[in-house]
């Protein structure tokens, strides 16, 4: 596989993130910066109060029986995305991370492309192939500088089952790795 011009580097990815993260984490105690994890926010509290501490989501999709997920995506650097599902009343029901494996699984040939979107939010990256499809991708928390690809047709589902491809950002010319 030739992967020449497909040089990022990781160290440059990760001093980002780490100065977005601790400009937050500054900001934070002096601005009130959304939280990045709901981790700790007790079942009960109102949308409002799940805003307050979240900040805005880069989605919100319908449940069935009038419930609703708030979708926080990370990204496009990020690895991670949380769904915070509200009853009916727009209350806080429950919290998930949502980019791993399992989730990943359950994303099936034929499922339609806004499914998808209810299940593992936004991709970090959408590409047109030649097919006419489009290859949506996620990075994930992994050891192994993969994210996670699905393809949707023009018809808007799920192509094949999901695949793992190396993640461009990932630095592949490291000293010593061949």
């Amino acid at each position: 596989m030739n992967l020449a011009g497909t040089h990022f580097s990781t160290s440059y990815a990760r001093l980002l993130s780490w100065i977005v993260a601790a400009s937050c984490a500054a900001l934070g105690s002096l601005a009130g910066c959304a939280g990045y994890s709901p981790q700790g926010l007790p079942a009960g509290l109102s949308e409002a109060q799940v805003r307050q501490q979240m900040g805005e989501p880069t989605g919100r999709h319908a449940l069935p029986d009038g419930a609703t997920r708030l979708e926080y995506a990370r990204g496009p650097m990020g690895r991670h995305t949380y769904m915070i599902d509200l009853d009916a009343q727009g209350r806080l029901l429950q919290w998930e991370q949502v980019l791993d494996a399992w989730h990943f699984a359950q994303l099936s040939p034929g499922l339609p492309k806004v499914e998808v979107l209810r299940r593992v939010g936004r991709p970090a990256q959408t590409m047109r192939v030649h097919s006419g499809n489009e290859v949506w991708s996620w990075r994930h928390a992994n050891y192994n500088c993969l994210w996670f690809q699905v393809e949707i047709t023009p018809a808007g589902q799920v192509q094949s089952g999901a695949s793992l491809g190396l993640d461009p950002a990932c630095d592949i010319n490291v000293p010593g790795a061949n």
